[in-house]
């Protein structure tokens, strides 16, 4: 989405003014409003069927959620202002003791978005309907909030949830779990309407009493916060016909962007964890929405309903054709790239795409783009296809959909000065230097007509450059010295096994121990920066190397900075000593983004491996290491045998995800390695009653920070110095979690939990606590709010 003090966008026929799209609502992560709108027009099916026809309360962070040390308060709204509220918002007028008060309903996708740009993150429904003439109708579900106290957790509320669906299957009551997003979790379980919200309170509560009674070392059903400790409250009162809960797929006003997700049983285990909106989104895309039972079948959305492939493969056989056909629904991104193809068909025309939400929105252009804006051309749209579809060229048999060879006329980047869907889009495009567009910035608008009533037909226009648009950021320039490249995140791999493998084709590279950077070559000069932005172009003076070596060239890269020992190996510990002895530091490239003027992230990793190679990049610092080969069994084996800490499979059709963690990458380890947080020392003793005798960690859980344990081993008499050093600037008085157990706070020195560190350990054991972990060092390329379990 363009990010714009305020702009206007398109949902559901009605105009929707946004602003502010770049301001941050979780200070944490770093969302920004604009993510909070994409997420809500995404998920908007799926809300809106279960929320739609309920009176919608709204709390809304203006500023933004704070963080976890100052938090910020939301202002809770009911009332609508009536001068403010679009006429198309649909609304009811309820009775309340003192005053009437007016509530939207969120029956569509154009409420839903409105409300996220009055920064409303959480939305809360009850668990009845607005009938069709405004009055209360019974309710069609029945909520259980299970809510831990002081000393339970999420493990609590997962033996509660169970005992309540034995409890609700003996009712004949079909029940789902919803991870709330917060501390606990929501049981839903679906009602015939019969009863009144009185009645089904009365239910809800004897149920909550009976496993009381039954558990009283478990459960509570009386909401005194004096007598739950330990125990997991059964609040039965939400059923409540004047209360509401956070609604299904509704976002968190926490520190992290939670949502609050619709599970399915088999999910609650001692694993369990809180979902962000990208993970929310690709479960909708890949298993659907589990709490859809709930729902009549005409209210249902589809697993594909936002799964805008559907047609492209119903239209493709993948034994007969070359195309690629992906088996996965698209997820949405923020890419703008485009492609324009040469296409032999029946008759020679030109396909037009353009990247937008996970897929290329396409046209065919029979006159091709007009090169006078004079001249308009019709633009036939045609089925989404899949962002793969970028770089592919190639001959479709005859007798299959678009018969013909396809080549790339042209390629690149677009910028989007406007997307109103189903009306009008207008983009400048950035092509390639030898491309069919010249090498210049050109400017499109592409009109919505329905020429000769055909709904298919817009119309194409060439539009006059403005000075700025030509001198915008990724077109070339007369000096590539001042060429501004484009900001790339790093795309990161899935924890797996040689399991996860599979039938399709791999590549195995090396698993290099070191910090990952992304290198920007421009003008002769190399800058690299860490994941989290840390800049380690002095730190590493020795890698400006890179610059030279691409002389001539513009180019983004991926790779990891390094210490070798004597035998080639990436060693860790003499990275953290860099300079120290005279050890110097290592760039191992394995992935080539952009080069001059072109970005590589929708070319297949076969293609940008050999356009890496083909650089020539062959230094005293700078490396393209080999791979592994296409063998699994044998990289493994290799990996092992050479004492390697593992290998990273690529897909080979895969493209650049970046800023994603991907299943097309996978990171399989020979030992396990854990990132983790300091959050305090305990002095050592006998020969470390000086210094530091072990440090205690965390992670991150679905709950704030989660302690882990502590680590004693790993360290030299140098380490132990600077870490002692380094953390007694961060001491505070008091710990930044609260489930250290008594023994291991006794005499802690707590710290402010902003250094990541990283140890290899043996096993979580059951009480989720690393079994012998040892100290490998710190991590100054990683943010304390990215570390979480790896379960790999």
């Amino acid at each position: 989405m363009a990010k714009s003090e305020q702009t206007a966008i398109e949902v559901g026929g009605h105009e929707i003014k946004v602003t502010n799209l770049d301001k941050v609502m979780y200070p944490e992560t770093g969302t920004t409003k604009g993510d909070v709108i994409d997420y809500y027009r995404q998920v908007a099916p799926w809300f809106v069927a279960h929320a739609s026809r309920r009176p919608a309360t709204r709390k809304r962070w203006v500023n933004g959620v704070g963080t976890a040390d100052e938090p910020r308060d939301a202002f809770f709204h009911k009332n609508l202002d009536p001068a403010s509220t679009p006429d198309w918002v649909a609304t009811v007028s309820l009775e309340h003791r003192h005053r009437a008060s007016t509530y939207p309903l969120v029956d569509d996708e154009a409420t839903l978005i409105w409300l996220a740009q009055l920064a409303s993150l959480e939305i809360h429904v009850p668990q009845w309907k607005v009938g069709p003439r405004g009055g209360h109708q019974n309710p069609d579900r029945m909520i259980l909030d299970l809510d831990p106290g002081e000393g339970a957790g999420i493990a609590e509320c997962i033996e509660v949830a169970h005992l309540c669906k034995e409890l609700l299957d003996g009712m004949k009551l079909t029940s789902v779990p919803v991870t709330s997003g917060s501390k606990g979790i929501h049981l839903y379980a679906g009602l015939d309407g019969k009863h009144t919200a009185a009645q089904v309170t009365e239910v809800a509560k004897a149920l909550a009493e009976a496993l009381e009674k039954e558990h009283p070392d478990l459960v509570v059903s009386n909401m005194r916060k004096d007598v739950r400790g330990g125990r997991v409250l059964i609040d039965w009162s939400e059923n409540n016909g004047n209360k509401t809960a956070v609604a299904p797929y509704s976002l968190r006003g926490r520190d992290h962007p939670y949502v609050a997700v619709p599970r399915e049983w088999n999910e609650l285990t001692a694993s369990l964890e809180q979902l962000t909106p990208p993970q929310v989104l690709q479960r909708l895309a890949s298993i659907g929405d589990p709490m859809q039972v709930l729902l009549d079948k005409d209210e249902r959305v589809s697993r594909t309903a936002k799964d805008r492939l559907t047609k492209y493969r119903s239209m493709r056989d993948q034994a007969k054709t070359p195309e690629p056909v992906p088996e996965a629904s698209p997820v949405a991104g923020e890419g703008k790239s485009f492609v324009i193809q040469e296409h032999h068909a029946s008759r020679l025309h030109y396909d037009f795409r353009l990247e937008r939400d996970g897929v290329l929105v396409s046209w065919a252009v029979p006159k091709g783009p007009p090169d006078d804006p004079k001249d308009n051309h019709l633009a036939v749209m045609t089925e989404d296809h899949p962002l793969e579809y970028g770089s592919f060229e190639g001959t479709i048999p005859q007798g299959q959909y678009g018969g013909g060879e396809v080549k790339i006329w042209d390629a690149g980047t677009y910028e989007c000065e406007k997307w109103r869907d189903d009306k009008e889009v207008i983009a400048v495009l950035h092509g390639r230097p030898d491309g069919g567009l010249g090498g210049e910035p050109v400017k499109f608008a592409i009109v919505h007509t329905k020429m000769g009533g055909d709904d298919k037909n817009w119309l194409m226009h060439r539009m006059e450059l403005e000075p700025a648009d030509s001198q915008a950021t990724t077109g070339t320039s007369d000096s590539t010295t001042d060429q501004k490249l484009p900001r790339f995140e790093a795309m990161l791999a899935s924890v797996g096994s040689d399991d996860d493998l599979g039938t399709r084709d791999w590549v195995f590279e090396t698993k290099w121990d070191g910090y990952r950077a992304i290198a920007e070559v421009t003008g002769g000069q190399a800058s690299l920066r860490s994941r989290n932005g840390k800049d380690f172009t002095r730190t590493y003076p020795e890698l400006a190397e890179l610059g030279s070596l691409l002389d001539g060239h513009t180019a983004v890269l991926d790779g990891e900075i390094v210490a070798l020992d004597e035998d080639g190996r990436s060693n860790f510990g003499s990275l953290q000593n860099h300079g120290a002895g005279g050890s110097k530091a290592h760039y191992m490239v394995f992935d080539l983004l952009y080069l001059d003027g072109e970005s590589l992230l929708r070319t297949p990793y076969s293609e940008r491996r050999k356009a890496l190679e083909a650089l020539t990049l062959d230094g005293e610092y700078i490396h393209v290491p080999v791979t592994l080969g296409s063998d699994a069994e044998a990289a493994l084996k290799v990996s092992k045998d050479l004492k390697l800490e593992g290998v990273i499979a690529k897909t080979i059709d895969g493209v650049y995800q970046q800023g994603k963690r991907a299943g097309t990458w996978l990171k399989i380890k020979n030992q396990r390695m854990q990132e983790v947080i300091v959050v305090g020392w305990k002095p050592g003793a006998g020969s470390r009653a000086n210094t530091i005798g072990s440090l205690l960690l965390a992670v991150n859980g679905d709950d704030g920070l989660t302690y882990v344990g502590r680590v004693g081993t790993g360290f030299n008499a140098k380490q132990l110095a600077e870490i002692k050093k380094r953390l007694e600037r961060l001491e505070r008085k008091t710990p930044a979690l609260d489930d250290v157990p008594r023994a291991d706070a006794k005499d802690a020195k707590w710290v402010r939990p902003s250094e990541v560190g990283e140890v290899t350990f043996g096993e979580w054991t059951a009480t989720d606590r690393l079994r012998h972990p040892a100290w490998r060092g710190w991590r100054p390329d990683k943010n304390p709010q990215d570390v979480v379990r790896e379960d790999g």
